[in-house]
């Protein structure tokens, strides 16, 4: 992929203790990879430490998926 999205799978592997390899743009933080509300909160917290990005709790709520994530932190970075 690019090395955005290397960053955020390592660091949702590390949160959520899951294998990288179950970490796909099209993966579902609560279903696919059984992510509960505090620990969306934590992977927020964390992407904002690692990336030095902003994210609203409102825009964090809306993340459903990891690709819903990497184009709000890419929409971020540029």
């Amino acid at each position: 992929m690019d090395e955005l999205f290397d960053k955020i799978q390592k660091l949702i592997a590390d949160k959520l203790e899951v294998d990288e390899s179950k970490i796909t743009l099209d993966a579902s933080f609560r279903q696919d990879l059984g992510a509960d509300s505090l620990d969306t909160y934590e992977l927020v917290y964390a992407i904002e430490e690692e990336l030095g990005v902003s994210v609203p709790d409102e825009k964090a709520n809306e993340f459903e998926t990891v690709r819903d994530a990497y184009d709000f932190i890419k929409s971020q970075q540029k």
